[in-house]
């Protein structure tokens, strides 16, 4: 049994209040972290492709650094005079009201995005407490909406030094500061198209320590099949793979090394988020010649991976186009962009998943009980993928689409406008502070300098 103290009338809106307040920290972050997201450390093209990784890894690491320092500086809710906010309008959605909508220094309007973001994120901390943690006096452990019918298997399966309903808090608190992250980052990409680096990298990193660390924070373990299942299929199989189709349980594994578990758990979701969406953007690449999802979409897999595992994060990416798929169509028909930013589908369905366990994972546990023969699921999936991007693109050529061009670069080639601009950032004028000095004009025209020169002169 789970026990409460106090009421869930209460309890509640205390998780609610504590919501809004992480939705200030969220905006906050929507705010300054935009303003700081280069790429820290470069690749070299002369180096291996793993010394590239390992660069681009270390300038990540660097750039959310900065981002995180970022938040200990003075920040506003008014984008006009960038003033302190007064003690009223710290407090979430409450201030904003309360000062009539205005900054109390300038008179300008706020923007209500402060208000939605603080409401979003203090309803979802609200729902995700109901689902995961049983309340009341008389709450049992399967009453989580983690819990799953074969039995107990995450946080309950070991008590340790805690009871079971001190390791669902944890487990929750983890799965909301990844809440906050893909709030974040949604809020980013939705806007600029971009996902900064502090909004993933060092959630992703406190996933790993963390799930090593307490060991119980896991929603499935790091394998699982069903019994009956391998052995139908195991006849089926060639020879060399036959031995691959043994039952398992990974609970005596589990109770024997249990921070080696939690600590696999959460790499082999990092790498199975990150690697299915990396699978992809360089299916596209190479079939469509352009970029189908950007790095940043890479590393929000790897972080929602590294908190849930890899089973419900290879679920999340095969519910995400469900979603993209209807937003685009509604957006093309609307705005005749085709061109969306894929991360908000992936938080979203990383939301969905944990709100709606109970109805969602039962579909894609059938997938995982398959066992190894997953493995070879996957292979055929991405190479059906391959086929079917070619057939698209064969498809294309015979009613004479083309390829779809960027807006502002024509046939994709330089201007002349293009090259003077570039020539003229690689070669600076050599007459800075002298630029009286007379020169041939034919040299100051070739870099597109010689007009402004003129009205120096006076010409």
């Amino acid at each position: 049994m789970i026990g409460h103290l106090i009421p869930v009338w209460i309890l509640l809106p205390m998780v609610g209040v504590l919501g809004l307040f992480a939705g200030r920290l969220v905006n906050i972050c929507v705010l300054r972290f935009p303003e700081d997201s280069g790429v820290g450390a470069g690749g070299d093209e002369g180096h291996s492709r793993f010394h590239r990784w390992r660069l681009e890894f270390l300038g990540s690491l660097q750039s959310s650094r900065r981002q995180l320092g970022m938040l200990l500086l003075p920040w506003s809710v008014c984008r006009k005079c960038s003033a302190p906010p007064s003690t009223l309008e710290k407090i979430p959605v409450v201030g904003w009201f309360a000062s009539g909508r205005r900054c109390s220094k300038c008179n300008a309007k706020v923007s209500p995005a402060f208000t939605v973001i603080e409401l979003i994120t203090a309803a979802i901390f609200v729902a995700l407490y109901w689902c995961e943690i049983p309340t009341g006096s008389t709450a049992r452990l399967i009453d989580s909406s983690l819990a799953g019918q074969e039995g107990v298997r995450g946080p309950e399966m070991l008590t340790g030094m805690w009871s079971a309903s001190v390791w669902l808090h944890l487990r929750y608190l983890l799965h909301m500061i990844m809440i906050c992250g893909l709030i974040a980052a949604t809020e980013i990409d939705r806007r600029l198209r971009i996902i900064p680096d502090g909004t993933t990298i060092p959630i992703m990193l406190f996933a790993v320590v963390a799930s090593f660390a307490c060991a119980q924070l896991f929603i499935v373990p790091i394998w699982f099949q069903d019994s009956s299942t391998v052995k139908i299929l195991q006849p089926m199989m060639p020879e060399f793979l036959q031995p691959l189709f043994v039952p398992w349980d990974p609970g005596t594994f589990i109770q024997s090394w249990p921070h080696l578990h939690g600590l696999l758990v959460s790499l082999a979701g990092a790498v199975a988020g990150a690697g299915s969406v990396y699978v992809v953007r360089q299916i596209g690449f190479f079939v469509l010649k352009e970029e189908a999802m950007g790095d940043g979409d890479v590393v929000l897999m790897g972080m929602i991976g590294s908190v849930i595992g890899w089973q419900p994060v290879l679920a999340v990416f095969m519910f995400a186009p469900m979603l993209a798929i209807v937003f685009a169509i509604v957006s093309w028909i609307v705005t005749r962009d085709n061109m969306i930013p894929y991360g908000p589908f992936l938080s979203g369905a990383a939301v969905i998943l944990l709100l709606s366990w109970p109805a969602t994972w039962p579909l894609a546990k059938r997938f995982f009980d398959m066992g190894p023969v997953l493995l070879l699921l996957g292979v055929l999936m991405v190479l059906l993928m391959t086929v079917s991007l070619q057939f698209v693109q064969v498809i294309k050529r015979i009613f004479g689409i083309g390829p779809r061009e960027e807006p502002g670069y024509g046939d994709g080639g330089w201007s002349s406008a293009d090259h003077l601009s570039y020539y003229n950032g690689e070669r600076p004028d050599e007459q800075t502070c002298d630029w009286s000095k007379d020169q041939w004009p034919g040299s100051r025209a070739g870099r597109g300098l010689k007009p402004y020169n003129d009205w120096l002169n006076g010409n």
